[in-house]
């Protein structure tokens, strides 16, 4: 194989397409091909930095793109989408680079597993990426705050609690307080209150409606936040309360509670 002379190296013609494939690909991810990586970190320069910028969003519009986006997306790629795809109108960067849709995979409690509702998890994205995790120092703590806060208004919240303005299923939803942030306990508690099975319309357009009022229930803290009033509201600290990560309603899964869903539609 003939060898090429390349920068004071010999390498062969292999070598230099497989540079050439590895650099074209960090060069696509660079400018934003996959919205993953900026052109600092390829570089080799430092990238998460927080605050991302952020202006303050009418809750009401933010859960009516929540609830049409459920339809599309589902859940927790909704909650996100409703409030980054209003970003990059007002801001750009770095939410228009930001792969929104890659995660679709929080539908239904994580691929379906039913583990945190993907409202939750798509809340605890949004507040993270604008204020910063605490782990990035105690100028952050308010962004894993506002996503404990969300974690426990869902728990103790009738929900659904924001009804849209054009709602897909024309009945009035029942609404069901959880107990708990988890996709199986919230689903099947409104499933066993309301008769409706898992497939049915009415089921979906609950989930869309519950969406939409995790969304607005996240601006409202996010818009506190950028004025400077917001006061945490969340009570639970596993690690002190139980001595290990926990939530505080266990029984609500455990035991004898575990929802039973109807055997059929209405």
């Amino acid at each position: 194989m003939k060898v090429e002379q390349i920068m004071g190296g010999e390498v062969s013609r292999r070598g230099i397409l497989k540079s050439a494939v590895t650099a074209a690909g960090v060069a696509a991810l660079a400018t934003g091909g996959f919205g993953l990586f900026s052109r600092a970190e390829a570089k080799g320069g430092p990238t998460e930095k927080w605050p991302w910028p952020y202006e303050k969003l009418d809750p009401e519009k933010t859960a009516e793109l929540a609830y049409n986006e459920w339809y599309r997306v589902f859940c927790g790629n909704a909650v996100i989408s409703s409030v980054f795809s209003q970003l990059r109108e007002m801001v750009g960067e770095p939410y228009k680079s930001f792969p929104v849709d890659a995660f679709v995979f929080l539908e239904g409690g994580m691929v379906g597993w039913g583990t945190v509702c993907g409202s939750n998890a798509g809340a605890n994205i949004v507040s993270n990426l604008i204020i910063g995790p605490r782990i990035a120092g105690p100028e952050c703590e308010n962004g894993a705050q506002i996503g404990a806060d969300a974690l426990q208004w869902y728990s103790e919240t009738p929900l659904p609690s924001y009804t849209p303005k054009d709602p897909r299923v024309k009945i009035e939803i029942v609404k069901t307080t959880s107990e708990s942030p988890l996709c199986h306990i919230s689903v099947g508690k409104w499933m066993k209150k309301s008769g409706y099975a898992i497939t049915s319309p009415e089921r979906k357009d609950r989930c869309a409606r519950v969406t939409a009022s995790v969304a607005y229930h996240l601006v409202q803290d996010l818009n506190a936040w950028k004025d400077g009033t917001y006061k945490p509201k969340s009570t639970w600290k596993a690690v002190s309360n139980a001595g290990i990560t926990a939530q505080q309603n266990c029984t609500e899964c455990h035991g004898s509670n575990i929802p039973v869903p109807p055997s059929a539609k209405k």
